[in-house]
């Protein structure tokens, strides 16, 4: 009996993920642009309420970067989006391009580091390390495409919460749906290292012809 493998539970939540991950934002960066009509507090794009006082969903822009010719940057406007240059929840930010390409590298090197493990025959048999890694291979591979594209990650989820006054009484860093693939791939594969015990070899059958 052939080993049962999830390589495609890898392959797709890795898919799945990346799709969502590029589909929200093209989408929300597109949707919040509005002509470049600007109205959020720093004046540089936009913002759209989900929950009052809790959650909202945001697009800043910079609107003295054309975004040229090519689709994969013009799409959603014809200005360059304002970018994460760090990692998740912002680390590191601060030294944009240098950052941004060091993370780059780690991205593809992740990338290809979850390929080559998810191909092993022991870890193809195990279905909640295969999902983990796959949803760390969308996430991974989705905010590795924005670096080469935009130079840095575009962040639009934004948590907050806002007293009567109007002031922030908490304030999460902007993420977005590449960042959540990480951190529940990262659960997942932490709970699968503490809890779960990988499923035993199977014995080889004995082909050794039986002595009469």
């Amino acid at each position: 009996m052939a080993d049962r493998t999830y390589r495609w539970l890898l392959l797709a939540l890795a898919g799945l993920g990346l799709a969502a991950d590029l589909g929200t934002k093209y989408g929300v960066f597109r949707w919040l642009y509005r002509d470049g009509q600007f109205a959020d507090k720093s004046g540089t794009g936009n913002e759209s309420v989900v929950v009052p006082g809790y959650f909202k969903l945001v697009a800043q822009f910079d609107a003295e970067a054309p975004a040229g010719d090519c689709a994969c940057r013009s799409w959603s406007a014809p200005v360059m989006p304002r970018v994460n240059h760090g990692a998740l929840f912002g680390i590191g930010g601060s030294k944009k391009g240098t950052a941004n390409g060091a993370f780059a590298a780690v991205s593809v090197a992740a990338a290809l580091a979850i390929l080559v493990w998810g191909m092993r025959r022991t870890t193809a048999r195990e279905r909640g390390l295969m999902a983990a890694l796959g949803l760390i291979l969308g996430g991974t591979v989705g905010n590795m495409y924005d670096r080469l594209v935009f130079g840095g990650v575009r962040d639009f989820l934004h948590f907050c919460i806002e007293r009567s006054d109007g002031t922030i009484a908490f304030d999460w860093p902007v993420f977005n749906v590449a960042d959540c693939c990480l951190v529940v791939g990262a659960g997942l594969l932490l709970f699968q290292a503490m809890f779960v015990t990988p499923p035993a070899d199977e014995p080889k059958p004995d082909n050794q012809p039986a002595v009469s």
